[in-house]
């Protein structure tokens, strides 16, 4: 599973469905996650990524040192799915998305992550998976993080 985190002053996502539904989402000050969904992940690996990026220390502390995170500060989440982040373009021009966990494994983990930022206390809002959006955010800093969270060696789905 594999999060980009953006340090934000605010963050906000339109969101159309398939069937012309609009929707939008926002919060700041607090952090946007691009969360990406690959082949071999599973629940262990979004409650993980979850608590790391829930307790990730980049926000800055009274001496301007990273040293609080979101759950010390009672900062706002906006998560959006993006199985772009699954993307291997190391050869040719054009992006293989082999490596992206299918929707229909994809679309549970991606619940079960915003559902465990909110058990931990952060409040959290999100796109719609699968739905046509638009993001926009003030990255404050700029401060950017991609984080992952790898199933582990010899399990199924996880090239030794």
């Amino acid at each position: 599973m594999k999060a980009v985190v953006q340090r934000c002053s605010w963050a906000r996502v339109h969101c159309r469905t398939e069937d012309g539904e609009d929707c939008t989402a926002d919060a700041g000050p607090g952090m946007l996650i691009l969360l990406g969904v690959m082949k071999g992940d599973s629940e262990l690996e979004a409650r993980k990524l979850a608590a790391r990026i829930a307790r990730f220390r980049f926000f800055a502390d009274e001496a301007g040192k990273m040293n609080l995170s979101a759950l010390d500060l009672g900062r706002e989440v906006v998560v959006v799915s993006q199985f772009t982040l699954a993307a291997d373009g190391r050869s040719g021009r054009r992006p293989s998305f082999d490596r992206a966990a299918p929707p229909a494994t994809a679309e549970p983990l991606y619940e079960l992550f915003v559902a465990e930022l909110r058990q931990l206390g952060l409040e959290t809002s999100c796109g719609r998976f699968g739905a046509s959006m638009r993001v926009e955010l003030e990255n404050d800093g700029p401060v950017t993080f991609a984080l992952e969270e790898s199933p582990s060696e010899g399990r199924p789905g996880n090239p030794l």
